[in-house]
């Protein structure tokens, strides 16, 4: 047997539980920090959210008014240049992102900006950081993407229509504060999309090229929590058990495929969204099984073992060994028409409003995508467009 060598690192803080944001001025103190800007959306901010991250900073005596709250869906390099120019016009010393995957990313690359005190975020692209970033503390609220334990940002290039990756050790925040008040507000659509994205972060980490024992078992753990609580909060929006765990799972699920890499689902979905717009965890799950089913003759025992988690000790001792990946796919197929009933979550691209017209460039740029380094299978342009076809 080869032993394989694998690196597993997650430097990141993690605070959760109930009333996990009162934390916040305390940790701020910790990074001697004492005058963050706070990086949020539109969405986050109508929803009350930015009240109680500015009640816990009065309440520790840390000023909470330097305050960009106007991050889109997907973040660009001209947004990340004009919140750059808002942190040194309030000479602030830290960054605190509450919201989800566009807002913690465009704090990453914030980040990358003023430390290295370049004008414009285009400057950095392709090269190697080096100094310290400034303390950032991250707020998930949603339950998706585990931008806050990982050291990448994707920011959208409107020019080009694709996502810029940006990747290193030093992006990692230092903290993630999760508090099931921060998810409570999450409309169903998103609660689902959001998960099916940190279930897809999940089930890549275990089936990738540099999946490690560290990573499958951060996986497994995720993947047994969103199967058994995402129903729980589609049923009580404001069940604060069920968003915790739903919350932590996505944690888990990027402190897993941070270490363990995405593959060829990623790669989809991220030339999806830079072509058409579509929502990354709306992406996700229209392409999940689609990738599953491509990578099955390199990796279908692993896919089988999946159906424990995903669906329990009961299904799978009932499901004989050589069906249990066709069954953990049909599995996932029967969740997605779940949640198409529940929330309208699309599943296929049509129901996502992509066109035809678009296929053939969504394909040109997944097959471009560095994702498809970790997968079990090479893809080729043909791989692409079949799914594309078939999804």
């Amino acid at each position: 047997m080869t032993i394989p060598l694998f690196r597993f690192y997650n430097p990141v803080k993690i605070i959760s539980g109930a009333n996990a944001l009162d934390s916040l001025g305390y940790e701020l103190k910790q990074l001697a920090a004492k005058r963050p800007l706070i990086i949020t959306d539109q969405g986050v901010s109508g929803a009350g959210l930015i009240s109680l991250v500015k009640e816990t900073l009065d309440s520790a005596e840390v000023p909470g008014d330097a305050l960009y709250d106007r991050v889109p869906p997907d973040s660009s390099p001209q947004i990340v240049d004009h919140v750059a120019g808002v942190y040194r016009e309030h000479a602030c010393d830290s960054i605190v992102s509450v919201g989800g995957g566009s807002v913690i990313d465009t704090g990453k690359a914030v980040n990358m900006v003023v430390t290295e005190g370049v004008d414009s975020l285009t400057a950095l692209k392709g090269v190697k950081l080096r100094k310290p970033m400034r303390p950032f503390i991250v707020i998930p609220t949603t339950s998706g993407t585990g931008s806050e334990v990982t050291y990448a940002a994707m920011i959208r290039d409107v020019e080009k229509n694709q996502k810029m990756l940006f990747a290193s050790y030093l992006l990692f925040p230092k903290t993630a504060i999760l508090d099931p008040r921060m998810t409570v507000s999450l409309p169903p659509l998103t609660t689902a999309a959001t998960a099916m994205d940190a279930m897809t972060h999940a089930i890549e980490a275990c089936i990738c090229k540099p999946r490690n024992p560290f990573s499958r078992a951060h996986s497994i753990e995720a993947i047994k929590l969103i199967s058994k609580y995402l129903p729980k909060v589609l049923q009580k929006a404001n069940d604060a058990e069920a968003r915790f765990y739903l919350a932590n799972a996505a944690c888990l699920a990027g402190a897993a495929f941070s270490n363990s890499g995405v593959g060829f689902i990623h790669a989809m979905g991220h030339a999806l969204g830079g072509v058409c717009q579509v929502p990354h965890g709306i992406a996700m799950n229209i392409f999940l099984p689609h990738g599953l089913e491509f990578n099955l003759p390199a990796v279908g025992e692993i896919i089988g073992e999946l159906l424990l988690p995903l669906a329990g000790p009961e299904k799978y001792i009932a499901t004989p060994a050589n069906e249990r990946p066709q069954k953990t796919i049909a599995t996932l197929r029967e969740i997605k028409n779940e949640l198409y009933q529940t929330t309208k979550l699309p599943r296929t691209l049509t129901e996502a409003g992509v066109q035809k017209a678009a296929f053939d460039e969504i394909a040109q740029k997944a097959v471009k995508d560095p994702a498809l380094g970790f997968n079990p299978l090479p893809v080729a342009y043909e791989d692409a467009l079949e799914i594309i076809n078939n999804a």
